[in-house]
């Protein structure tokens, strides 16, 4: 089977992965309002009368009476309840409808975020699980929804779509455009079928816009017509079909070392933006690659960074020759078009070599050839005129070509007396072959002459001579040269096709190993640092990575460490970034910089830059470097990017996490403040009227009470804050334990507090003020929850390498799972056994006290009697065995 016949690989193993899955298909609409919940239902209904087990996950019929009457008859699985914030969020069970397992189930709103506490926190992913377990979706999605159209949707809507879906999802899915014309969707804007009127007419004047409806629309059959491409090229590419299925179109453009490529390439973009066609900048790597000169290659990878940066994919292929080099990339590629130039070359060139653009013309049947005219003749022939140094070999390939004809001349002497004189030419290929795989095809040329010459002189008669006297014997002579001639021609193939895939494995090996590196980074410091060590390594430079900032390019990494850099290869720094073009040593720019500086590019704009130089004096990237150098730019700026885009989805995170903490502090306050407070005023006027004890004893209480909530308030802020005076002595636990029991005795009425502590318990090095503020906590929150008129018990164990100080309840316990969430910041619990009155801040307090004077706390359950088990474990390096003078305060 030949390559042209054998199904691809990478096809099969996309097709295998999807074996065993359920089918996922999307409604695609590029705007709300389109039809897409009426179009799934419908379909949905469509399955079920044919005899398929639907269900509906999840429909948001947003009270529009058509699409509620569709949902009548289809099963509805009942939504989870959330609460969230004190209110009850219904999202997909998505539980109950594995347990149910349908052969169908719809799902609304791809793109939607989960509530807080669900197991996957979007839906899609919940998507990818039900079709993990071989259940067919149908799911609904608008176009500024996906993830890589987020940047371009809010570009020209001026809104910015925060739920996202990954392109991923979208690549193996079905996909289904609902479309209908932008005044008929503004008609029905105005009509009240999509927002209620004060909605709509906001709407109209903003996002749905025509000219924003009109762009939507192109960008939604664009994205369709993209997945369903990639998905038919899958299916070509694994069945081995013939043909380019040119359903959309693709450019390939063949480009060289020669300056006229880059005219290829501007023709190759003008041409892919007139098509809306994507397209890919190619060039194919042969032996005559080997030969070009340091200028050659300089250019070639200037044409290939420009194609990348006018949006083309780059690719450098090994092949025997250019023609069969294109055929088999345009091939894969299900190329439709190919743009390549027409070099001018003399007759007598094309008489010897024939011509790239006449053959593949010939060969290639079902794609569009558009041929460029290449350089003047005399400007190539002056180019030409310029020999690559060293494409002769050096000395020292003949002289060991020449000894090998030697020795196998000895070798025939030897055996002339054994073998017939016609077998003894046949020694001589042995010589041809060596020097042609070896040291290349002029070598190989040359043994052939030489084992020619030699096995004229030494075996043919008269030996001695270079005459040949018998006619049959010339014959021989021109065999052998023939046949070594053609030896080594295929001999220096063989060898030039294993020295470009060699060339190819150890820069794909390099790639990968960079790429693995980066992955492994776990911030952006590392990440720099390894992307300068593994430059440096690969190119055997030295290297620095500089970022913007407000005072100019800032220094962030080097290898070795480099401390300054001079004002010269600053401002070169500076004009790559602000140009997104190479400057400095070996470029066109500042070239009086010691270093060359490269930027970091993505499609958000330049980074940083990557900065190059060599101890030598020399340019800091050979010429054969410059190919792999461009490959490691692209895999570094991906990786800085996708860093940079972690660190701002963390600091998102950690937003929403301090607006949650804020609203749940407000609330708190609100509650917790306003209690004690109404009680005070209350008996404060009730004492105008009737002086009595127990007004003042109420007051006092809920005085106290209020200051225990304001001082747990601000030793919240020093937790956070990190600003916790310590003050280490030695610490006697009984006493600790019976004061924090005296200090909460208003709180704990009702409940008999045992301190069970052991005299023998030795002292340990706390500090005593933060343990006693631990301990009030704690026994302030097994009041709170402890069931009535029960103990409430603070006990201390010696273990093997700690002491174990605990407060024990009688009461619910805690809902298993919440044993670590009991002690995060404004945790209540929702829906638990032990969601009571309280701000969720004393438990909080406790760990983080705890764990500043170097202690561990952990929650439990007891199972007899029933109840909490909260414990505080100080470990033996705290513990006081022989008390000394600096243990005493």
């Amino acid at each position: 089977m030949t390559d042209k016949d054998r199904p691809s690989p990478e096809a099969f193993l996309r097709q295998a992965a999807q074996e065993g899955r359920g089918r996922l298909k999307v409604f695609l609409g590029a705007a709300p309002g389109v039809g897409k919940t009426w179009e799934m239902l419908t379909d949905g209904r469509h399955r079920r009368e044919a005899g398929v087990d639907v269900v509906i996950g999840v429909v948001e019929t947003h009270g529009r009476r058509e699409t509620g009457a569709l949902v009548e008859g289809h099963e509805i699985v009942a939504r989870r309840e959330v609460d969230h914030q004190g209110h009850s969020l219904g999202e997909m069970d998505i539980d109950a409808i594995l347990e149910r397992r349908p052969q169908l189930v719809l799902v609304d709103e791809l793109a939607h975020s989960n509530a807080p506490g669900s197991r996957h926190p979007k839906r899609y992913q919940d998507v990818e699980e039900l079709l993990d377990a071989g259940i067919d979706v149908y799911s609904t999605l608008n176009i500024q929804h996906v993830e890589s159209l987020n940047d371009v949707v809010a570009s020209f809507t001026r809104v910015r779509v925060r739920e996202t879906v990954p392109d991923s999802i979208l690549e193996n899915a079905e996909i289904e455009v609902v479309d209908i014309p932008p005044d008929e969707l503004i008609e029905r804007l105005r009509d009240g079928k999509v927002y209620i009127p004060q909605e709509a007419t906001r709407a109209l004047t903003h996002f749905f816009s025509k000219s924003n409806l009109t762009a939507l629309r192109e960008l939604a059959l664009r994205r369709a017509a993209q997945a369903v491409d990639a998905q038919m090229l899958d299916h070509v590419r694994s069945h081995a079909l013939a043909g380019s299925f040119a359903v959309g179109e693709r450019i390939v453009v063949a480009v060289s070392e020669l300056p006229v490529a880059a005219e290829l390439v501007r023709a190759g973009k003008r041409l892919a933006d007139a098509l809306r066609a994507p397209w890919t900048a190619v060039y194919i790597e042969t032996r005559r690659s080997q030969s070009l000169t340091d200028e050659d290659r300089r250019q070639l990878a200037d044409t290939l960074a420009l194609a990348s940066r006018l949006g083309a994919s780059t690719a450098t292929v090994p092949a025997a020759s250019v023609v069969e080099g294109l055929q088999a990339f345009a091939r894969d590629a299900r190329a439709t078009q190919i743009v390549i130039g027409k070099s001018a070359r003399p007759w007598w060139f094309e008489m010897r070599h024939g011509s790239v653009v006449d053959q593949l013309v010939r060969m290639i049947d079902d794609v569009a050839v558009h041929v460029l005219p290449g350089e003047p003749e005399a400007k190539a022939a002056g180019r030409r005129a310029v020999a690559a140094p060293g494409r002769w070999g050096t000395p020292s390939d003949y002289i060991w070509s020449l000894a090998m004809v030697a020795a196998m001349t000895a070798l025939g002497r030897l055996l002339i007396e054994v073998i017939d004189l016609g077998n003894i030419s046949l020694l001589y290929l042995v010589p041809v072959m060596f020097a042609a795989a070896t040291f290349g095809l002029r070598a190989g040329l040359f043994a052939g002459l030489a084992s020619s010459l030699a096995y004229n002189f030494f075996f043919l008669p008269p030996t001695g001579t270079l005459t040949v006297n018998n006619p049959e014997n010339v014959i021989s002579i021109l065999v052998l040269l023939g046949v070594a001639i053609v030896t080594s021609q295929f001999a220096a193939r063989v060898r030039a096709q294993a020295d470009l895939a060699q060339s190819s494995a150890r820069q794909n090996a390099a790639l990968a190993s960079f790429s693995r590196l980066l992955t492994a980074a776990p911030d952006q410091d590392a990440l720099m640092q390894a992307i300068c060590a593994e430059v440096g390594r690969l190119l055997d430079v030295r290297t620095v990575i500089l970022l913007p900032s407000a005072d100019g390019p800032t220094l962030r990494a080097a290898v070795p460490p480099e401390d300054r850099l001079e004002q010269i290869e600053r401002a070169a720094a500076q004009w790559a970034m602000d140009n997104a073009q190479p400057a400095g040593r070996g470029s066109a720019t500042l070239t009086a910089s010691d270093w060359l500086f490269h930027p970091l590019r993505t499609t958000r704009g330049v980074l940083g830059v990557l900065g190059l130089t060599r101890d030598d004096a020399r340019e800091p990237v050979r010429s054969d470097q410059v190919p792999l150098l461009m490959s490691l730019l692209d895999q570094a700026s991906i990786a800085l990017d996708r860093m940079e885009l972690e660190e701002a989805s963390l600091r998102a995170r950690q937003i929403d996490e301090r607006d949650r903490l804020r609203s749940a502090l407000l609330s708190s306050v609100s509650h917790d403040l306003r209690t004690p407070l109404t009680t005070i005023l209350s008996a404060a006027q009730e004492m105008q009227r009737h002086p009595s004890p127990a007004l003042a004893e109420t007051i006092e209480a809920e005085a106290r009470r209020l200051n225990r909530f304001v001082s747990n308030l601000l030793d919240m802020v020093r937790v956070e804050a990190g600003a916790l005076p310590m003050k280490v002595e030695a610490t006697d636990l009984f006493d600790a334990a019976a004061s924090a029991a005296h200090d909460t005795r208003a709180s704990l009425a009702g409940h008999d507090v045992k301190v069970d502590i052991s005299p023998n318990i030795p002292l340990v090095r706390v500090d005593p003020v933060l343990l006693h503020h631990c301990l009030i906590n704690l026994l302030d929150n097994a009041g709170r929850y402890a069931d009535p008129d029960t103990p409430i018990t603070i006990r201390a164990r010696r273990t093997a390498d700690a002491i174990e100080l605990s407060v024990i309840d009688q009461g619910p316990g805690i809902a298993p799972g919440n044993e670590k969430r009991v002690f995060e910041t404004f945790t209540r619990l929702e829906g638990s056994d032990r969601a009571k009155h309280g701000t969720g801040l004393g438990l909080a307090i406790v760990k983080g006290f705890a764990e500043a004077m170097g202690l561990t706390v952990a929650a439990s359950n007891n199972e007899e009697p029933h109840g909490a088990c909260f414990t505080i474990r100080i470990p033996e390096a705290l513990i006081i065995t022989n008390l000394t003078d600096k243990d005493v305060p």
